[in-house]
């Protein structure tokens, strides 16, 4: 059984910062992939970028140069770091931890709110 626990949303002004942190608990916690999801239309969750246990990373194209997502495999932890914010990133935030394949596990949500 693997924990998520998201932290780090909050009150942004555009083109301010957040940092974003996922963190991965539990007995069986390990990392694999952990992407980082944005809620959209609905219950509808699209991916903002990923990063696998070695490092390697993926960033949606919507959100390229604005994202850095990064990893700390001593403490199971990947960060999201948005930078230049403007009011479209006001959702809430999602982690998603895969610590092997064929399972995975969500965070509750973090609220990201940018204020024009």
């Amino acid at each position: 059984q693997v924990q998520v626990a998201e932290s780090g949303g909050g009150l942004a002004q555009t083109g301010g910062s957040l940092t974003l942190s996922c963190a991965a608990s539990g007995r069986d916690a390990e990392i694999y992939v952990v992407g980082w999801y944005r809620q959209t239309s609905g219950q509808q969750r699209d991916l903002v970028a990923a990063i696998t246990g070695g490092g390697d990373t993926n960033n949606t194209d919507s959100v390229k140069g604005r994202v850095t997502i990064s990893i700390d495999n001593s403490k199971n932890t990947v960060k999201l770091q948005m930078n230049s914010l403007n009011t479209e990133y006001t959702t809430v935030y999602y982690c998603n931890v895969i610590p092997v394949p064929g399972t995975d596990a969500w965070g509750q949500g973090t609220q990201v709110t940018v204020s024009s």
